[in-house]
């Protein structure tokens, strides 16, 4: 059921949302140098790699490191990147990835490749057998500003808990926490 409902809302968003992902698309091809996607080698279940695209928030020649990591993240932004990141239109090309199905609507969102100690903190607890999501019990309880421990915690709690109607209500709070923009960093 959870495979048919992320099918169909991503059939739909897409409709929806083609015209502003159209428009994105080309606000970053003229604002800054390279392609308008970025994809990202990112861990799947069962710590499979896939590839995800997002909307290129950072200029070419970026590090290819967690965000958090980088000395000076601004630095490295585009100019229309903070704002993509801030409203989270950077994430709209995964809806690729739902359709496809490497992603979910809902899960521990994807790690990149070398993230070890995410990937291996969420290997012991058994989360690492989930579906990656667009959004998950983590983002709504913290987003960006969890350190990675209380991340794989929450992840861990989702994997014990998870149900249709608590994705219903992750969707939902994840909608409100995107609409006023809390716990975005960069």
């Amino acid at each position: 059921m959870k495979r048919m409902f992320d099918v169909v809302v991503v059939l739909c968003a897409t409709l929806f949302l083609a015209i502003p992902i159209l428009l994105i698309t080309l606000l970053v091809k003229c604002t800054s140098t390279g392609p308008a996607l970025y994809w990202s080698d990112r861990v799947g279940a069962d710590n499979k790699i896939f590839r995800m695209p997002k909307f290129r928030t950072m200029k070419i020649g970026a590090p290819v490191v967690a965000t958090h990591l980088l000395a000076n993240p601004a630095e490295y932004l585009t100019s229309i990147g903070s704002f993509l990141r801030k409203s989270s239109l950077d994430e709209l090309p995964q809806l690729w990835s739902i359709f496809v199905g490497d992603m979910s609507l809902v899960g521990p969102r994807p790690a990149l490749f070398n993230q070890t100690d995410l990937i291996e903190q969420r290997t012991q607890l058994g989360v690492h057998r989930l579906v990656p999501g667009l959004t998950g019990w983590a983002q709504i309880n913290g987003r960006d500003e969890l350190p990675i421990l209380e991340k794989v915690r929450l992840d861990a709690e989702y994997l014990q808990r998870r149900s249709f109607s608590l994705d219903l209500s992750i969707l939902w709070k994840t909608f409100l926490k995107v609409l006023s923009q809390s716990g975005v960093t960069h």
